[in-house]
């Protein structure tokens, strides 16, 4: 049995979290206020991980929380408008604990860095340059390449796994689809949302992206460089909704798109909308993610689709009571 810590206990820490402790690892949890989130509907709970009250972003007590790990998950981010502010400090934190500790860093990323494609139809690879242009891509980019640069220099051990918009149970952070979709849909409700409902865009299991995490800490082989998250074929909003919809037995449901205008007039009033604007660009043409060069090297397979629908949509009833 290995000592892995994560970092953040949002969905995808707590993913993970469970994950490891499932495959018989000790698991320590660092977030600031050191308690669990809140146990998924149907969850057996953390089974014995110790959660950890810390500022993840000191430095000297995230190293002394890493102590003897095999690996540190960066599964934290702070909260989308402060995300200029306080990324540095956290990915400069975790480098430092990866360092000190000799643990191998495994960084949870996304697909901002890339910013937007000249071309949007061709899928998004590991090897595009990371040419984001707005505050929140750069700042994500630059994480990556802080550890990237530190592991050529053979300081740190570190890897990157990107995903797309996160699906699936236990996420309920309202940007995301089911989040916004579920509790109306299961009512028969229309579903308002953002850009061109009929773009293709690919959507991301969060099991498999604790799957993914947990698999290339163990194999060096993907330590250096960042990986794609095996995700399946691209869908839209529309299709996806029919999928969940059809699952529900509330089908067929509209899907109506959010004006422009209103969606600029609520950003005045809402950070989160504000925040958004830099990453419209992914909601309103084709946003697809090609996870090939992972599944080339390794074993961790996307989820069927329809097996992602049942789980969320079971996932969703539980927790509204439906």
């Amino acid at each position: 049995m290995s000592f892995h810590l994560v970092v953040g206990h949002g969905p995808a820490g707590a993913a993970t979290t469970r994950l490891l402790a499932e495959q018989g690892h000790e698991v320590r949890v660092v977030t600031r206020s050191g308690r669990p989130a809140q146990a998924a509907p149907g969850s057996t709970g953390d089974g014995g991980v110790r959660h950890l009250a810390l500022d993840a972003s000191d430095p000297a007590a995230l190293a002394r929380a890493a102590h003897g790990a095999v690996a540190i998950h960066g599964c934290a981010a702070p909260p989308l408008p402060q995300w200029a502010a306080r990324w540095p400090a956290l990915s400069a934190s975790l480098c430092a604990a990866a360092e000190d500790s000799g643990a191998v860093l495994v960084m949870l990323g996304n697909l901002y860095g890339y910013g937007p494609q000249p071309d949007p139809t061709r899928p998004l690879t590991e090897d595009l340059p990371l040419a984001a242009t707005g505050p929140k891509g750069r700042v994500r980019a630059a994480a990556w390449e802080q550890a990237r640069a530190l592991h050529e220099a053979g300081r740190i051990r570190a890897v990157e796994v990107r995903a797309s918009d996160f699906f699936g149970p236990g996420v309920t952070d309202g940007g995301h689809l089911a989040a916004r979709a579920m509790p109306g849909l299961l009512k028969g409700r229309p579903v308002a949302v953002l850009g061109d409902p009929d773009a293709p865009h690919s959507w991301t299991y969060l099991p498999d992206v604790a799957r993914a995490l947990a698999e290339v800490a163990g194999d060096e082989r993907a330590w250096g460089r960042a990986w794609h998250v095996p995700t399946a074929p691209a869908a839209s909003i529309r299709a996806m909704v029919g999928h969940l919809a059809a699952e529900a037995g509330t089908a067929p449901v509209a899907v109506r798109r959010l004006s422009p205008v209103l969606l600029g007039a609520a950003g005045l009033f809402s950070p989160l909308l504000r925040e958004l604007r830099e990453t419209r660009y992914q909601f309103d043409r084709p946003f697809v993610m090609d996870s090939a060069d992972y599944e080339a090297h390794f074993t961790v397979r996307a989820t069927p689709l329809k097996e992602q629908v049942e789980a969320t949509v079971a996932w969703w009833r539980e927790r509204l009571g439906s």
